[in-house]
């Protein structure tokens, strides 16, 4: 019987996959607890279209990441830190303090997306990486001056 998983179904298949499985399976397991339905032509039209309007609005928000990664980029960042006479360094700057930097530039970011190998420790310029997701990255530079 040839049914449309609605979850994923652990050993059977994932959410929206079309599989061919034995009938007391599907109907005693996979029907009873909702997990499936069957697989009829207007649910197979109805997963064919879910699915390309699904891709159309990922290529929309992928549309969107990369002209924010665009405008984003070679950004100059100025974060102010305590430090004492000599010039030693009170904390240091994180990626919050960054992306609420970034935030009152207009630019609304997940402070997750900021990649710092270390916290910034010393007064100076920085070149920051900001990772959007897979393949679209911006750079940015932090500019860490005494308070």
């Amino acid at each position: 019987m040839k049914v449309i998983l609605k979850q994923d179904v652990k050993g059977t298949g994932k959410k929206g996959e079309i599989i061919d499985v034995s009938d007391g399976y599907a109907k005693n397991f996979l029907l009873k607890k909702g997990l499936a339905e069957i697989a009829s032509s207007v649910a197979v039209n109805s997963l064919k279209l879910q699915k390309e309007a699904e891709e159309r609005r990922r290529a929309e928000e992928i549309r969107e990441i990369k002209e924010l990664a665009a405008k984003i980029n070679k950004t100059s960042v100025t974060v102010t830190i305590k430090c004492g006479e000599n010039g030693k360094v009170f904390g240091s700057v994180t990626s919050k303090e960054i992306a609420s930097r970034l935030s009152e530039l207009g630019y609304e970011l997940d402070k997750k997306k900021i990649l710092l190998k270390e916290p910034l420790k010393t007064v100076g310029e920085y070149p920051v990486e900001i990772r959007f997701m897979e393949g679209v990255s911006a750079k940015i530079t932090v500019v860490v001056q005494p308070e």
